[in-house]
């Protein structure tokens, strides 16, 4: 693949900064990513009363462990990365490129705090 094919991985030339990418997409990632992830697995494997309520995750996790609940979330996160590269700075639109880690944070904030109120309750 020559340097030429991937011009359009970069940043330059967009009316968007670098900076503002890494920063949307790392709360994003600490929020759905990791504070949901962590969550979840406290409770699905170490609080007996409670099992997952969303049905995919859950054959998710029946089927293939925690890695099939990990492979899900990446999914999800790379098709909301792949939105927001190529819908939002090839198209130099604000909400694609913003919309998909807001919506990640929105969700794993409330989802995370929806799992922490079951481990406390």
């Amino acid at each position: 693949m020559a340097a030429a094919d991937i011009d359009w991985l970069t940043l330059e030339g967009s009316s968007f900064s670098g900076r503002s990418f890494s920063s949307v997409w790392a709360v994003a990632l600490a929020t759905y990513g990791v504070g949901d992830v962590v969550t979840t697995i406290a409770i699905v494997y170490f609080v007996p009363t409670f099992t997952e309520a969303n049905p995919a995750i859950r054959w998710a996790i029946q089927s293939f462990g925690g890695g099939g609940f990990l492979g899900l979330k990446l999914l999800v996160i790379y098709c909301c990365l792949g939105v927001s590269i190529w819908g939002g700075v090839l198209d130099e639109d604000p909400l694609l490129y913003y919309g998909p880690p807001v919506l990640l944070t929105v969700m794993g904030l409330g989802v995370t705090g929806f799992n922490l109120s079951l481990l406390f309750s």
